[in-house]
């Protein structure tokens, strides 16, 4: 029975024990025929009859057992099919969502997929675990920075920026008094992933890294990021530092927000001009899936960026449009080389399994949202809804089989205007006075003499039947 379910090995028990029954019954029916010398009377006088009897019993007990396995069968398949389903779903959350669309697994130990209007998470594997998020942390600090400040300012390396040149990690190389302007900085960091240029944003932006690392730490609270700690601005490894799959797309989903962020992002490469210290740089992204030239090229994609590091091993965040439809996917510590094909994995799931209903075509009294993100061939009358009072103003959230997949904020609108219906109430009261005023014989009057017509009425019939 190697390789069966539990269920499968109990339905074969049943077959073994059923025929083993009907042997040791037709056994000892055969020892009572043919007992010679019995110590007990009754077997020799009764003994066709005992023969007879037992051989009815093991019948019945065999049929018993054959008919509870019948009918065992439909049950037992259920269970196997949920066991199968529990199995298959492993640490894939949404997988256990009644009527979800079922996804298969990834390399990946953690990923999310979100989608970026509704928040809906369409796919969710690991999404809170707590994990190093490498060199994904660049996007917190591109976003601060375009966040506070403008593009054309100047920013002039530091000691501390250089620091970055001999960390270990990337780095463009900078010098001492070097000038950039913060667009050269983001593209540098976005594209050449430079560790030197990071720092020395970091410093420009929040007086010092650690400031910087402050307000990265605040800006992700304020966005919903739950467990998320940001201990520097390069992803540099630190064991204080961490995040999850589900934070990681709450930071993407601002950062896109943010034009010039996606513009950076979507850079394949980028040249920095000659500045006051060096010759120009050419810079060339390793991030692959906006790269038209590349087998990981993922039509779509409007940006995003992949890292490594020994204790994150790959880490990669992006976001893709399709139909109208903004997906951001997040795959941390998955294997170098396999988190780009697993990021597209999902994100073919989700656009191939879902679609965008707009609720508020037809509910005008919708203000802002209305949009619900559901599996395909779902329709509005699938949903439930959850109101809260939010002073002259309701929202709503709307869920599938209990999971949210979109919200909205809706007018608090009146039954009826108090005027009108005053009005109304002063019409009825009028139109009553008229027809007492005017009504020579009463109502009940009236009333009665219809009824006694309609009686006439049924007799007459009755009598012209049974004539």
């Amino acid at each position: 029975s190697r390789g069966l379910g539990d269920v499968y090995k109990r339905q074969i028990l049943y077959v073994i024990l059923a025929a083993e029954l009907y042997l040791h019954c037709q056994k000892e029916c055969y020892h009572v025929v043919h007992r010679q010398h019995c110590r007990y009377p009754y077997f020799n006088t009764g003994v066709h009859y005992t023969m007879k009897k037992r051989k009815i019993t093991s019948v019945f007990l065999a049929l018993g057992l054959f008919a509870s396995l019948l009918f065992q069968v439909p049950i037992s398949a259920e269970e196997a099919d949920q066991s199968a389903a529990v199995e298959a779903s492993g640490t894939i959350s949404t997988n256990s969502i009644s009527g979800w669309p079922q996804a298969s697994d990834i390399s990946s130990e953690a990923a999310v997929v979100m989608e970026n209007t509704t928040n809906t998470i369409l796919y969710s594997k690991n999404a809170d675990e707590v994990l190093f998020p490498g060199s994904t942390v660049k996007i917190m600090t591109c976003l601060l920075a375009l966040e506070n400040t403008q593009l054309t300012d100047e920013v002039t390396m530091t000691a501390t920026g250089v620091s970055g040149v001999t960390d270990g990690g990337a780095s463009i190389s900078s010098q001492v008094d070097e000038v950039f302007t913060v667009e050269q900085c983001l593209y540098a960091i976005m594209v050449a992933s430079a560790n030197d240029i990071a720092l020395q944003i970091a410093e420009h932006v929040g007086g010092s890294v650690d400031g910087f690392v402050q307000q990265m730490n605040t800006r992700a609270q304020e966005l919903g990021c739950t467990n998320t700690v940001f201990t520097n601005p390069t992803g540099l490894p630190d064991d204080n530092q961490h995040t999850t799959a589900h934070d990681m797309a709450l930071i993407m989903q601002a950062a896109i927000q943010n034009e010039s962020f996606r513009t950076i992002a979507a850079a394949t490469s980028y040249t920095i001009p000659a500045t006051n210290k060096a010759a120009a740089r050419n810079l060339t992204s390793k991030f692959t899936m906006t790269d038209t030239g590349s087998t990981g090229f993922y039509e779509g994609c409007i940006g995003g960026k992949e890292g490594y590091t020994e204790a994150s091993g790959s880490t990669l965040v992006c976001a893709a449009q399709r139909n109208g439809m903004t997906l951001i996917s997040v795959v941390l510590k998955g294997a170098s080389g396999q988190t780009a094909p697993d990021a597209a994995s999902i994100l073919n799931y989700g656009f191939d399994q879902f679609v965008t209903l707009s609720l508020g075509d037809s509910d005008f009294s919708i203000i802002s949202g209305g949009d619900v993100v559901v599996p395909a061939g779902t329709g509005a009358d699938s949903l439930t809804t959850e109101d809260s009072q939010n002073g002259d103003q309701i929202d709503r959230t709307y869920l599938f089989n209990g999971t949210s997949v979109g919200s909205a904020v809706l007018e608090v609108v009146q039954s009826d205007d108090t005027a009108s219906v005053q009005e109304g109430q002063q019409h009825m009261q009028a139109a009553k006075d008229y027809s007492d005023n005017h009504t020579e014989i009463p109502y009940f009057v009236i009333a009665g003499v219809f009824l006694l017509l309609l009686i006439l009425l049924i007799w007459r019939i009755v009598k012209i039947v049974k004539s």
